[in-house]
């Protein structure tokens, strides 16, 4: 393989050949990784067609500043290394299967007497690994099965020859009931344990009716040499394996190793089955979402979901039943869509659970929805309000002994902070600490602006406070015209008790309610804006207090000076000539010198 670049001008030089190309921005992120039959065709398709081509896919070609192709022999291995990229860097305009879980593998492990267990790590030297199995009940079914009909030690001796020979074993309590045949203390040869651990592997494997051949043979070998009690024991283990068939059955046995790969999409997501089917027996069945990125087609999704879910579940498989057309065949993916028949049944089988996954994906959406919308409602039932309060404002002032006295509002939609609605204020018309007044101010300021903008007014006014500041929100909502419009309660810190204008008497909402906490999370976001703005603000103050207090620099220039380094550290670490562009040289002077005066106190 050959990897080029070329910059996105130079589109119409790239090679008439398969391969991979890859879109670069102005900062070298990755941002898209695609495969073509043929390169020179499939990149200047993005650059030449101003119609039918969606909104996000002109935003990605706004963003591409460079393109690097890797040439490969053919388009199923174009496939196969767009979806490695695509896995390890995950570019954002890919379809992607966001799927962290790791699943778990059966090992047969690499040592005298090899154990069969569950494990999700991957370490090859160890041994052989048979999976992944996309359930944990799925994989233990097996696991059980393998336990039952073979007699495979589960302890972790090291069963070396000069170790059994030494005798420093004893049985333990599986060989007691019947689970292990004591290879520690030499009681069972290794060729018979690996004679059973080869049937363990076809099980595994999926094939099963290799297992059942051998426990016949074996059942009939016995009742020949008149054997019977062990001849029944093979029955039954033949019996066992049967019924484990039974089960697992889901197609005729002629169906020997195929894959089955079933889309159903709506406009923002696609849903996927995907299932190995050996000998007839569903081994693997597998859902999962993908997210549109660039309005891709059915048959786009159904490949990149295809590729990595086999990547994933290292199949092997000789076909692939979908249940969409793929108008171009892909060299090296045998793909069919089967109309009739027993294929035809299993993808009717998938479709149904890719079905069944999209409804449960639309059900889970509105259950959180309604989740989401149910503390507001109780809130709603709990204040007897007349619509359902999914705009919520909530004010507070701050103030220490009357210094630098400002406000704050912060707002919720659907239970949530709506941060970019925030407001903060400083109070303009209030002398002194005088809480009242200040809540009268910032009310008034607040609806008249949005009265002014006609923008939408809030479903509930909380104000951080007892009787007393609600009055003066109240006022200030009687003065613009507005009382009566929107609910407004007030909620006092102490008891959490909650005023409704007029009432003598608050109420109370039970401590462990929901919409209790909801209120609570308000005021008390409200009351950390305010604090957070009061101390830059007194920071502020005290930054140019110190500054008007240096010879020669009035208020104006101490404003100019924190408006541009923000602090007096950094104007005190400023160099002459910085101080200069801002204030004047003679100013700069002054304040150089005021600086070598105080270097030291």
């Amino acid at each position: 393989m050959q990897s080029s670049s070329y910059s996105p001008e130079a589109y119409n030089q790239l090679p008439d050949h398969p391969g991979v190309y890859k879109y670069f921005n102005e900062s070298g992120d990755l941002i898209y990784v695609g495969k073509a039959k043929s390169l020179k065709k499939r990149v200047s398709s993005y650059f030449n067609k101003n119609t039918g081509v969606n909104l996000k896919t002109r935003r990605m070609v706004k963003e591409i500043r460079k393109i690097e192709i890797t040439l490969v022999n053919s388009e199923f291995d174009a496939l196969l290394l767009e979806n490695n990229l695509i896995k390890k860097s995950q570019p954002k305009y890919n379809i992607l299967l966001r799927d962290d879980k790791t699943y778990p593998y059966l090992l047969i492990t690499k040592e005298h007497f090899p154990r069969i267990f569950p494990t999700r790590k991957l370490i090859p030297k160890r041994g052989t690994y048979f999976g992944p199995f996309a359930s944990v009940k799925a994989m233990n079914n097996v696991l059980d099965l393998i336990r039952e009909l073979f007699t495979i030690r589960t302890c972790k001796l090291d069963l070396s020859p000069y170790k059994i020979d030494e005798g420093k074993y004893k049985v333990c309590l599986e060989y007691h009931i019947g689970n292990c045949q004591g290879p520690c203390v030499g009681k069972q040869a290794e060729a018979n344990y690996l004679k059973d651990l080869e049937q363990a592997k076809h099980i595994l494997k999926g094939n099963l009716g290799i297992a059942k051949s051998y426990f016949k043979q074996e059942m009939q070998a016995f009742a020949e040499s008149l054997e019977f009690e062990k001849a029944h024991r093979m029955k039954e283990k033949l019996d066992l394996l049967e019924k484990y068939q039974a089960k697992s059955l889901v197609a005729n046995p002629s169906i020997s190793n195929h894959d089955v790969c079933t889309l159903v999409s709506d406009e923002k997501y696609a849903y996927v089955n995907y299932m190995r089917v050996k000998n007839g027996s569903l081994i693997v069945s597998k859902n999962v979402e993908l997210k549109k990125k660039l309005d891709e087609s059915n048959e786009e999704l159904l490949i990149a979901a295809l590729i990595r879910l086999q990547d994933q579940f290292n199949s092997d498989a000789e076909e692939v039943l979908v249940n969409i057309d793929i108008t171009e065949p892909i060299e090296g993916l045998n793909l069919t869509m089967p109309k009739i028949g027993d294929k035809k049944k299993l993808i009717e089988l998938s479709t149904k659970n890719a079905l069944f996954y999209k409804k449960e994906k639309a059900l889970l959406q509105g259950l959180n929805q309604d989740k989401k919308d149910r503390v507001i409602r109780q809130l709603q039932q709990d204040l007897s309000l007349p619509e359902i309060p999914d705009h919520i404002e909530c004010f507070d002032n701050s103030n220490i002994q009357g210094t630098s006295p400002v406000a704050s509002m912060v707002c919720f939609l659907n239970g949530k902070p709506a941060v970019k609605e925030y407001r903060h204020y400083h109070i303009k018309t209030v002398e002194g600490p005088n809480d009242f007044a200040s809540m009268k101010e910032i009310v008034t300021r607040r609806y008249k602006r949005l009265m002014e903008e006609e923008k939408t007014l809030p479903k509930l006014i909380v104000i951080d406070g007892g009787k007393g500041q609600l009055s003066s929100a109240v006022e200030a909502l009687q003065d613009l015209g507005i009382y009566g419009k929107m609910p407004i309660i007030g909620i006092a810190k102490r008891l959490e008790e909650i005023y409704f204008p007029g009432d003598s008497y608050p109420i109370h909402i039970d401590k462990k309610s929901e919409s209790l906490r909801l209120l609570q999370r308000i005021r008390d976001e409200a009351h950390r804006f305010a604090i957070t703005f009061h101390r830059k603000v007194r920071s502020k103050n005290a930054f140019g207090t110190q500054l008007t207090a240096i010879p020669g620099i009035g208020e104006s220039t101490a404003n100019r000076l924190l408006s541009h380094f923000k602090s007096v550290k950094k104007i005190s670490q400023a160099s002459e000539e910085e101080l200069t562009e801002i204030i004047g040289s003679s100013r700069a002077k002054a304040l150089i010198e005021w600086k070598e005066k105080n270097k030291g106190a």
